[in-house]
């Protein structure tokens, strides 16, 4: 299937799984964070509460609730510090860790917001080659899986376009 970028709110996507730019609390925060908590109602904070800690590069998935989304995959991206902390392949460990929830759940169709670039502070032009890089890769192996990067602004998404030609 062909890989998706549309500028739009991504809790209204009507997919399996929408991706949570999470922080390692797993609490409501703010930017996408806040919007899909707010949009998922009070069970999701419960439900991440459970969870607790995620390290940076990992991904858990939770259920969706208020959601069109069925599931909420929660992804800690790492901040970035200038790129001497890892920064790359901590956000490329963050985007295979939420291709492998999708592998391992079977899903036909995830929506993923421009991780890590919002309060995060990564570079877009350094964070949008990595995620169209690894969603290259999953889109070859999963094949019929809907890849749909949801950018909150017509700029962010250009970045998207150029990287996916």
């Amino acid at each position: 299937m062909p890989i998706e970028i549309v500028t739009g709110d991504i809790t209204g996507q009507d997919v399996d799984a929408i991706v949570n730019s999470a922080n390692p609390s797993m609490l409501a925060g703010g930017g996408v964070c806040g919007a899909i908590h707010r949009a998922a109602g009070a069970e999701l904070e419960k439900e991440c509460l459970i969870i607790g800690h995620v390290d940076a590069g990992n991904a858990v998935i939770t259920s969706g609730y208020k959601l069109k989304a069925r599931h909420v995959i929660h992804a800690v991206a790492p901040q970035w510090f200038g790129g001497h902390n890892n920064e790359p392949v901590l956000l490329e460990k963050c985007y295979r860790s939420i291709f492998g929830i999708v592998e391992s759940e079977n899903f036909k169709s995830v929506a993923i917001p421009a991780m890590a670039i919002g309060s995060y502070r990564y570079p877009v032009e350094l964070a949008t080659p990595i995620a169209v890089r690894i969603a290259k890769e999953y889109d070859a192996m999963l094949g019929d899986v809907l890849i749909r990067f949801v950018c909150f602004d017509a700029r962010i998404a250009s970045y998207y376009e150029n990287c996916l030609r």
